[in-house]
């Protein structure tokens, strides 16, 4: 086992690597000039030496592939660069950001596990009558409504109609600001884990040893809690490993709906900003992540099923 992950952490360094030279070619394939912009944002007219001075300080006057070669180089060092508009460090910005990030991301994981699950083995249970109808329904159309238009309907019933709940704002410690967000996370992929889960049980409780399982007269909660749900485990899994990347970046447009000052929020104003050392910090804290979810995801499967681990 521990061959084996060490085996999957050496594939994803490439990987890891490639995005980083992707994020970084884009970023300077952007139309404009970065110290141009900060001076026009100052209204300040600047001395032709002094903006040399800058872009030497910021290294944009080497060639591309040495900006690159630095860049990796200090990533890896864990130095994210430097804001071009605050002048803070990338990482003392980002580490103020992620845990509101993290915090409504974890939030609407779970309410993503908990509905769709459940919505799966219910589904599952009550194959071809109208529940099954009806959850199948409720997932697809879960699946397809925008993740912004939920957040706003949410907005407008529970903040506005009903004031329930703040409609956008953040306060340290107060719960109620990421409960809107997280439902609007938790909702927008709760209908893929509800369709798989239903799809893995199915083919689970057709099994011989599960007919065995009723025959034995287990009760059915023992049956689809210990039996079924282990075996049907390992794609939903992967479903969930997979979603949990998707929440990350869904928080962008979350966060700008709702107001939360996280990494997603930070993201959108540092691109119209044009501060390039903050959205490449950004990216490649959410792509990190993903990745390592996704290794996480392969190694726990690989533990839950032992017909994983003897076909590889």
């Amino acid at each position: 086992m521990f061959q084996y992950s060490i085996k999957r952490l050496a594939e994803a360094i490439p990987i890891w690597i490639a995005i980083t030279l992707i994020v970084f070619l884009l970023m300077n394939f952007i139309p404009g000039d970065p110290v141009m912009q900060l001076m026009d944002a100052r209204s300040g007219a600047m001395d032709e030496a002094i903006i040399e001075q800058i872009r030497e300080e910021w290294g944009l006057n080497e060639p591309l592939h040495m900006q690159y070669l630095g860049f990796l180089q200090n990533v890896v060092q864990g130095d994210l660069g430097t804001s071009y508009q605050s002048r803070m460090e990338v990482t003392t910005i980002l580490a103020e950001r992620i845990p509101i990030t993290v915090q409504i991301t974890m939030l609407g994981l779970a309410i993503a596990i908990v509905v769709g699950i459940t919505a799966g083995i219910i589904s599952a249970m009550r194959r071809g009558s109208w529940l099954d109808t009806a959850v199948s329904s409720a997932s697809i159309a879960g699946v397809s409504i925008p993740a912004f238009f939920l957040g706003l309907m949410l907005m407008y019933i529970f903040a506005v109609k009903l004031n329930w709940l703040p409609a956008s704002g953040y306060k340290p410690g107060e719960l109620k600001f990421l409960i809107l967000p997280a439902i609007t996370l938790g909702l927008s992929v709760s209908g893929v884990i509800a369709r798989i889960t239903r799809s893995s049980m199915i083919d689970v409780l057709k099994m011989d040893y599960m007919i065995t399982s009723y025959a034995k007269g287990l009760s059915k909660y023992r049956i689809i809690s210990v039996h079924a749900m282990k075996n049907a485990l390992p794609p939903i899994l992967t479903i969930i490993g997979v979603q949990l990347g998707l929440l990350l970046s869904g928080a962008v447009i979350t966060e700008t709906i709702f107001g939360l000052p996280g990494v997603g929020r930070l993201l959108i104003d540092s691109i119209l900003q044009r501060d390039l050392p903050i959205v490449q910090g950004c990216v490649i804290f959410i792509a990190t992540v993903f990745l390592l979810v996704n290794l996480f995801t392969d190694i726990s499967c690989r533990l839950i099923d032992p017909r994983i681990r003897s076909n590889t």
